[in-house]
């Protein structure tokens, strides 16, 4: 079996993990959840806008603190949905996931292993 093949299983493999399936669970939960899509609708054009008035050469400063404070109110209603947080979590996971991946076939190719700033993990390091 070539590298190729070997990347092409190891990608199987990783596919049919729990935590990508939960990734893809909670993926399919955000996007179908209409209310939050809205929200985040809204913020990207409010975004936008406050962009666009910030780029004159004598922004609406009443008009500017009107944009932030919805958009902050957006963040808030944003962040907090069970929806995005459970994305959230799985999108850490699966990142926490492919870097034991990356870490070991790195320490299989250089015999090092990343550091994790974790000094517990091994003998110490200057992080």
């Amino acid at each position: 079996m070539n590298v190729m093949e070997l990347a092409a299983e190891l990608g199987k493999m990783i596919k049919a993990d729990p935590r990508i399936e939960e990734l893809n669970r909670a993926r399919a939960a955000y996007e179908a959840d209409k209310e939050l899509q809205a929200a985040v609708n809204e913020y990207n054009a409010q975004s936008e806008a406050l962009n666009q008035e910030y780029r004159k050469d004598t922004p609406d400063q009443e008009f500017l603190k009107l944009i932030e404070e919805r958009i902050h109110a957006l963040y808030k209603q944003i962040s907090m949905n069970v929806n995005m947080v459970a994305l959230n979590a799985a999108q850490d996971a699966v990142n926490s996931f492919m870097n034991e991946v990356n870490g070991e076939i790195t320490y299989q190719i250089t015999g090092e292993r990343p550091c994790t700033h974790d000094c517990s993990t091994c003998s110490g390091c200057e992080h």
